[in-house]
């Protein structure tokens, strides 16, 4: 790269340097962002499979519970809604619904009750085990008042509470009334009541003459001693008290199923098409306490349930083992997905995490009385991303609002700083360009970068120094016109008296007319021209064979200089030169020599050649020429003395002496030597 184009370069060196920061801000921005969203969806899909893992074991959990195997032993039918007093097969062989403690904790264990308004539940199941019996077992809880007792003997059983049944299967109907008697001793009000439901086969009417207990209908019932209501008193009568009853319904339509096949078919393939209401009637005409068939009961726990347990994606599928096909199939709800920018979607899906296409499944296997269930929970790692994104897409305001803040102080900066910058560096640029070529300054002007920053204040001092400039240039423009016009002047009237002494002097033999002659050639080359360094600069030559040798005794002997001794001049010695100008040369050398040459000593002409050049030294005895100021004498202007323009001495001598030299194709050296200083002379020899 050349020296210019760096140069150039460098002037955009702090403009590169802005653009080039916020630049690599905003790309660490976007790249910490796109760091961030990767790490975060490497731990989220590590999460997701933990989460996943852990909800199998929440639902094996549940499962392998009482309340899960009751839902294992019936799984959803139809819609998957519960059906009140539909029967349900339990996870235990039979009920012993004798003991209140054992039939309590069976239901309760299992959870299979229905719960009811006004602290009403009822449970109603068949064993897993076919040969305990073609029964139906019904378990619950009511509120009530006191239980008001069927009297042994009354043929009316409308005067108590009593239980109504109806059990609806396969066709048939069996429908049992069933009042409540109470166990024989004595009754403790604190401690509560216990009594027993006998069942009769129920008639149109209320009078039950004549009709006899069903033997296999077996009902138990246990009130507890305190109120409900806290506030008031147990020993009040009236207050309503809890009532947990147990039942044990015969079904001659299942026993007989049971006795009919060798192998018979257990639970029954219709259970879900049976049907079973209780109903507990307050003494008389009263309104119904309890009814199974009323509105609003929830269900027991059902496999369904487990939906809520499922993620987005996420699949359950359990099935009995040895079956084809699945008792059911769940999966987690699709819930109101946050939206997300496509963008962002797109990019989280394309990020590398660790075995992120591995498939996220686990499965585990649940034994129950009536065989083994096999579930396969099946993880969506899709979901990770759709999560991820509406995620980030709610950070990704933040990360806009950071590359806006970054855009923002980037145009702040660039209008503020880096624009005056620019401004300020073309103008500069163009004036130094301007300044080397001589051009026009009246084009440059900074007034309007000028300001009370540090760009502001640079400008305004730049501004000031350039007007400073411009009336400097136009100052010394005016004066060099008027020094031009004094030397045009000055050497019209000199030309005028050497051309009256040309006159007087006309004759070719007569010594003062060849000075005369360059006496007017000087003032031809010196007045006019706008300059006396440009005159010199512009002068022509006339290159022609000249006898050096004679020339420096010529000069020896007319330059006006006492003791110029001259040595090596025997012979003839031609070089290319032109006389005239030559001759200024010597003149301004020896003038310095004589100037600077210690009193009583000569200056010395020394002649030398080779087949090529030809030298003369100029030397004399005297002080030396400091050595930073050897070279700079011979620039024009450039003089040792102080008041050198006071003694007519505008330091051009040694100025015109190298000029003419060169245009000769010679040229002229100084050195110091031990006792003084040489200068030397070198011209090309001419040949033929």
């Amino acid at each position: 790269m050349t020296k210019a184009a760096l140069a150039w370069l460098a002037s955009f060196r702090l403009r590169i340097l802005f653009r080039t920061s916020f630049l690599l801000l905003a790309l660490a921005v976007l790249a910490m962002a796109v760091a961030v969203l990767q790490e975060e969806k490497q731990r989220s899909y590590d999460n997701y499979q933990t989460n996943v893992a852990k909800t199998k074991e929440q639902i094996v959990a549940r499962l392998r519970h009482p309340a899960g195997q009751l839902a294992l032993l019936n799984p959803p039918r139809g819609n998957g809604a519960a059906v009140a007093g539909r029967p349900v097969v339990l996870p235990y062989s039979a009920i012993d619904f004798d003991d209140q403690s054992k039939v309590r904790n069976a239901v309760e264990m299992a959870g299979c009750l229905v719960q009811y308004k006004r602290h009403g539940s009822l449970c109603v199941a068949i064993g897993n085990n076919p040969w305990a019996g073609g029964y139906i077992y019904a378990a619950g809880t009511f509120a009530s008042g006191a239980l008001v007792p069927h009297v042994i003997g009354d043929e009316q059983l409308d005067g108590a509470h009593r239980l109504r049944v109806t059990v609806s299967l396969r066709g048939e109907t069996y429908r049992w009334l069933a009042p409540f008697e109470p166990l024989p001793g004595k009754v403790l009000r604190a401690e509560g009541v216990r009594g027993r439901f006998t069942g009769y086969v129920e008639r149109e009417g209320s009078n039950y003459k004549g009709a006899r207990p069903v033997r296999e209908f077996r009902g138990w019932v246990w009130q507890g001693g305190r109120c409900l209501d806290a506030a008031k008193d147990d020993d009040i009568g009236d207050c309503a008290r809890k009532s947990f009853f147990s039942l044990r319904l015969p079904v001659d339509a299942l026993r007989e199923a049971l006795f009919r096949e060798r192998k018979p078919q257990w639970p029954p393939p219709d259970l879900d098409q049976f049907r079973v209401r209780i109903e507990v009637l307050a003494p008389g005409d009263g309104a119904v306490i309890f009814d199974s068939d009323e509105p609003g009961a929830v269900p027991p726990f059902s496999l369904n349930d487990l939906t809520g347990l499922l993620l987005p994606g996420e699949t359950l599928a359990i099935h009995k083992a040895g079956a084809t096909h699945d008792i059911v199939q769940l999966s987690g709800k699709e819930d109101g997905a946050e939206p997300s920018s496509p963008l962002i979607t797109r990019l989280i899906s394309r990020l590398p995490v660790a075995s992120y296409d591995a498939p996220v499944e686990f499965a585990d296997e649940i034994a129950t009385p009536l065989g083994s269930y096999r579930l396969l929970l099946k993880g969506d790692a899709r979901s990770v991303n759709k999560t991820l994104a509406a995620v980030a897409t709610r950070v990704s305001w933040f990360v806009g609002a950071m590359l806006l803040a970054i855009a923002l102080a980037w145009l702040v900066m660039e209008i503020g700083i880096v624009r005056r910058i620019a401004l300020l560096t073309r103008r500069t640029r163009g004036l130094s360009q301007t300044v080397h070529t001589d051009g026009g300054l009246e084009r440059f002007d900074l007034a309007d970068l000028r300001g009370g920053d540090e760009l502001g204040i640079l400008a305004t001092g730049l501004d000031d120094l350039l007007r400073r400039v411009k009336e400097d240039a136009e100052r010394e423009r005016i004066r060099a016109g008027q020094e031009k016009d004094m030397w045009h002047a000055v050497g019209h009237e000199i030309m005028s008296p050497l051309q009256s002494l040309l006159a007087l002097h006309g004759a070719s033999d007569d010594p003062s007319h060849r000075y005369i002659q360059r006496m007017q050639q000087a003032v031809r080359i010196l007045y006019g021209s706008a300059s006396p360094s440009e005159a010199f600069a512009s002068s022509s030559i006339s290159v022609q064979a000249l006898d050096l040798a004679r020339f420096l005794q010529n000069v020896a002997d007319n330059a006006g200089i006492a003791d110029i001794v001259c040595t090596g001049v025997a012979a003839p010695l031609p070089v290319r030169a032109d006389e005239y100008p030559l001759e200024d040369v010597f003149a301004h050398i020896l003038k310095n020599a004589d100037r600077y040459r210690r009193p009583g000593t000569p200056i010395t002409l020394r002649l030398d050649s080779s087949e090529s050049t030809a030298t003369v030294s100029i030397h004399n005895v005297g002080p030396q020429i400091a050595e930073d100021f050897i070279e700079r004498i011979f620039e024009y202007g450039v003089s040792d003395q102080a008041e050198a323009g006071a003694h007519g001495n505008r330091g051009q001598g040694l100025f015109v002496a190298r000029t003419y030299m060169a245009k000769m194709g010679g040229t002229v050296t100084a050195r110091n030597e031990g006792d003084g200083v040489s200068f030397v002379l070198t011209l090309q020899r001419a040949r033929g």
